[in-house]
């Protein structure tokens, strides 16, 4: 390990603001001189960085980066990395920033993760039509002296088209609709080769793990989620937009920084995967990946709506699930049928025209879709609606009570896409 402290800067940024600077880093040569020089790291020597580092992915399911690396590392044949920037999640903007802002930290990123399981093929990917994707491709075309072919992939602007193997399959046929597992993409996947599929924001922090080491890395966060991560807060906040944060802040104290609206009532924390959590109550939750207790919230993807007092959260909620179930690939039951019915009964449910027997059957449903699908798409769906009944349980008592609450005339709060905006197919 002599040898690769030896390429560790003695100038990392500081604490705040690792991924992100205020003003970009603009050309290769403002990214080399805030991070430096590409660090040249043996993969040996770079997965056991990322391991003592402890960096989870920050794509949603907060999986150990180190574990992916040494799974695509382990298979025969030729890896290829994928980064994934698609970002379908409609309440997130955090990849968007960082390939706008620090194009060439993700690229770093992506280098070094091909260096540590032996690529030579790195294929960036984002949404047709984002407004960062020429400036991406340029970013590309400036750098000359990478070990590995860098290329763009414009995937059709679909929720689900951004799910790994769904990205594999678009990849290999043309076709953005997830795959049935197993085989897993590190086994098998772009060409049929061993493939790692890693989010933008976690191959950024790859970069900087190289560059700095993990000592550095776990300055901030929890032992068991370290580093920063980057969120994006809107909906009855005063200054939405991207912030980076210290894993294992509160709830609390993240909203600060986007200054929530003193009438807010909850808060959606973790995208449309995730988790409706009541405020003031939830104030002090720790937002990690570690979620599903008591004690604290995932972060998920990492998107943060506050819902103002006077909006209804069995409404936003119902908007939400007809737009997912409208998203689904529809190529098994839990999507084609699941997520349709329990949007309607949702709605149902907000317009206060559910009765007793039709809610029994909502919560049936919301018991049996989750672990059905061919993907976790009717997991995340079913997980954000539970939430909603059980964080609104003194709404829900109103609504089949047949009251209509005044939160049905405020304006929508979370964001949702128009249909017109979205791809008719796949391809």
């Amino acid at each position: 390990m002599a040898a690769a402290r030896a390429v560790i800067s003695a100038r990392p940024p500081a604490t705040a603001g690792r991924l992100v600077p205020l003003l970009g880093t603009g050309s290769l040569a403002g990214h080399r001189q805030r991070y430096g020089p590409l660090p040249d790291l043996p993969g040996p020597v770079l997965l056991d960085l990322v391991e003592r580092a402890g960096l989870r992915g920050r794509g949603g399911a907060g999986f150990p980066t180190a574990r992916k690396l040494r799974a695509v590392a382990g298979n025969a044949g030729r890896p290829v990395v994928v980064a994934n920037g698609c970002e379908g999640e409609p309440t997130n903007a955090k990849d968007h920033a960082l390939l706008s802002l620090a194009p060439h930290l993700v690229l770093d990123g992506a280098v070094l993760a091909a260096q540590a399981v032996g690529a030579r093929r790195v294929i960036i990917c984002v949404h047709r039509g984002s407004s960062h994707a020429a400036d991406l491709g340029a970013a590309i075309a400036e750098r000359g002296a990478d070990p590995v072919d860098i290329e763009l992939a414009l995937v059709p602007p679909r929720y689900v088209a951004s799910e790994e193997s769904a990205l594999v399959r678009y990849l290999n046929t043309g076709e953005a609709r997830p795959l049935a597992t197993p085989p897993r993409p590190f086994q098998r996947g772009v060409d049929g080769q061993p493939t790692l599929v890693d989010n933008v924001e976690t191959l950024a922090h790859l970069a900087t793990i190289a560059a700095w080491g993990p000592a550095w890395f776990r300055e901030l966060g929890t032992a068991s989620d370290p580093g920063s991560t980057l969120v994006t807060m809107g909906g009855a906040v005063s200054r939405p937009g991207v912030y980076e944060i210290a894993l294992g802040s509160t709830l609390r104290e993240t909203l600060e920084l986007a200054g929530p609206h003193p009438d807010a009532s909850a808060a959606l924390v973790g995208g449309y995967f995730g988790e409706w959590v009541a405020l003031p109550a939830g104030d002090r939750l720790p937002i990690t990946h570690d979620g599903g207790g008591p004690h604290s919230a995932s972060i998920g993807a990492g998107g943060i709506q506050a819902l103002p007092g006077d909006a209804c959260g069995l409404a936003e909620t119902a908007r939400v699930l007809g737009y997912l179930a409208a998203e689904s690939a529809g190529q098994c039951g839990p999507c084609r049928f699941g997520l349709p019915a329990v949007a309607a009964q949702l709605h149902t449910l907000a317009v206060s025209r559910l009765d007793q027997p039709g809610y029994r059957q909502l919560v049936h449903r919301l018991g049996v879709i989750p672990g059905r699908g061919a993907c976790k798409h009717p997991d995340g769906a079913i997980r954000l609606a539970a939430s909603a009944l059980r964080v609104f349980a003194e709404d829900v008592r109103i609504h089949l009570s047949g009251y209509i609450c005044g939160g049905l005339r405020h304006p929508p709060v979370l964001p949702v896409p128009h249909p017109g905006a979205i791809a008719p197919d796949w391809r």
